[in-house]
């Protein structure tokens, strides 16, 4: 079995360039270092948005009107694309992958719970990486996650995970603008701070993703709550996911 459970969101923002296409590098990086860990006996569940930035690739403009309609295609077209580019890597590195499709409803007691973990504990002890993404095919507004943000922490607190890792295109909270040049990152929160004099939300195009600072820090502090310490890091930096096993000061902390 494994000694430690990792539970890592990558966001789009991380695995797009600036015209919105999913760069292979990046993917690559993510997956080198979840190998590095399975060679240290950590276990992760990775969380992988990116079905519909993939979908949106494929079949360029979409002539649907309605905003749900459009997204649950491009995820349902995107989604093995992004199955294949990571089990094309994943075999790249010796290792398997497996892919969940949670919805909202599947977080509530009952045999839909429990189901998947014991699904997950299975591919887990068979040394099979999971990867969860919502199934926006079929879910609804009422039953949809916020974001990836929470899917991953719904798993990081059902799995009971030693730490959770969002990795977004910055280097973490920052104390100011993160363009401006006096700002900086700040180190630590805990669970109950009131961070709100931080955040500043962005305007975001469709399919780049729905989670901005506010929901990564909003759902890292219910994690750290649960006792999970929750990171928020730059996915774009080198190796920041062996950085934070191995404890180095990278991105914010969040945790009691």
């Amino acid at each position: 079995m494994y000694k430690e459970l990792v539970v890592i969101k990558v966001g789009t923002n991380v695995m797009t360039n600036k015209d919105n296409r999913i760069v292979r590098p990046v993917l690559n990086n993510l997956v080198q270092q979840i190998a590095e860990l399975y060679e240290r006996d950590i276990m992760t569940i990775l969380v992988s948005s990116g079905s519909v930035i993939a979908g949106k690739e494929v079949l360029g403009k979409a002539k649907i009107k309605d905003k749900t309609q459009r997204r649950q295609v491009y995820s349902a077209i995107g989604q093995p694309r992004m199955m294949r580019h990571y089990y094309n890597i994943f075999n790249d590195y010796g290792m398997k992958c497996a892919q969940v499709l949670p919805t909202k409803r599947d977080f509530n007691p009952g045999v839909h719970r429990d189901n998947m973990i014991n699904c997950l504990e299975g591919l887990l002890s068979e040394g099979v990486i999971p990867i969860a993404n919502e199934d926006d095919a079929v879910s609804v507004s009422m039953s949809m996650f916020s974001d990836n943000d929470e899917l991953a922490t719904l798993l990081a607190q059902l799995m009971k995970a030693d730490k959770l890792i969002l990795m977004t295109d910055i280097d973490g909270l920052y104390d100011g603008h993160p363009e401006q040049e006096d700002s900086k990152v700040i180190d630590k929160v805990e669970p109950k701070e009131d961070l709100d004099k931080y955040i500043k939300e962005g305007n975001k195009e469709e399919g780049e993703g729905r989670g901005g600072m506010g929901s990564k820090l909003n759902y890292a502090q219910k994690a750290a709550a649960n006792n999970i310490p929750s990171y928020i890091v730059n996915g774009k930096r080198d190796n920041v996911i062996l950085d934070v096993i191995e404890g180095k000061n990278v991105g914010t902390e969040v945790s009691k």
